[in-house]
């Protein structure tokens, strides 16, 4: 694994991150999505994950959260963010910290 990283998205949204060097693993719906983060969960530190792609798959992606890696990040698609990825953030502070720090809402 370490440090490796991956994305996983629609095609056309995960094509500059191979430019950077990042392993892209194409996935045109949630239900490929779900077979290529079974298939790479391993292999990979961080895996970032394209909001469409994310909140349709929210339940599953729970079961990252229990383990150290791999940390798996939402991110906004070439279609722009959703705020899916925002509202994770924010849930993830508040459960650490007790208080939500950054977004003061």
């Amino acid at each position: 694994m370490n440090g490796k990283l991956a994305i996983v998205g629609d095609g056309d949204s995960i094509m500059v991150f191979k430019a950077a060097g990042v392993a892209t693993f194409p996935a045109e719906n949630e239900v490929k999505a779900r077979e290529v983060l079974r298939r790479i969960a391993k292999d990979y530190a961080v895996i970032f994950l394209t909001e469409e792609l994310a909140r349709p798959l929210t339940d599953f992606l729970k079961r990252f959260d229990e383990q150290p890696y791999p940390v798996v990040l939402s991110i906004p698609s070439k279609n722009g963010s959703t705020g899916y990825g925002t509202e994770l953030l924010k849930s993830a502070m508040e459960r650490a910290l007790g208080v939500d720090i950054l977004f003061n809402n």
